[in-house]
């Protein structure tokens, strides 16, 4: 039975991976509900994508589902069982310039960590590419110097 996965999305009550896919004998539009078992506010989310994806009777809808894509919906099932609303739980998965990664846990920088690596090849650009530039030089404003207490003392200790 050939399938083609067109979206994938979460139910929070019961907890289960909603996938919506093409059968492509019959071009029919099917849906199917994917029970997640043994998960709590607790689990390992990759685990949890990895048990779902190699589950005999899930695999072969949730073959052609990214392992990322997997792990982000559970990340939001997790997320709705501790507490946080959807909004909230979206919104950890942009990034923020002005936000410190030192404060983060080892999971959640993981997380920031991968989503920068798939931004940068997104914006990467080869040397295939129509629009590359070889050896392009960009200039920056400069921001304005901001004065210190220890810039104004004179260097004569020294």
């Amino acid at each position: 039975m050939g399938l083609e996965a067109k979206r994938c999305g979460v139910v929070f009550s019961p907890p289960s991976i909603l996938l919506i896919y093409v059968q492509t004998e019959t071009k029919k539009i099917r849906k199917r509900s994917i029970p997640v078992r043994d998960f709590s506010k607790y689990s390992d989310c990759s685990m949890a994508a990895e048990r779902l994806k190699n589950q005999p009777r899930h695999r072969e809808y949730l073959d052609q589902v990214p392992q990322s894509q997997l792990e982000k919906l559970l990340m939001i099932l997790r997320d709705h069982m501790r507490g946080l609303s959807l909004e909230e739980s979206l919104a950890s998965f942009q990034l923020d310039p002005e936000e410190d990664l030192n404060k983060l846990d080892d999971e959640e920088l993981a997380r920031k960590k991968g989503q920068m690596d798939t931004l940068f090849e997104r914006n990467r650009k080869w040397k295939d590419d129509p629009d590359f530039v070889y050896n392009l030089e960009v200039e920056f404003d400069k921001p304005s110097q901001e004065k210190c207490s220890w810039d104004e003392e004179s260097d004569d200790e020294f």
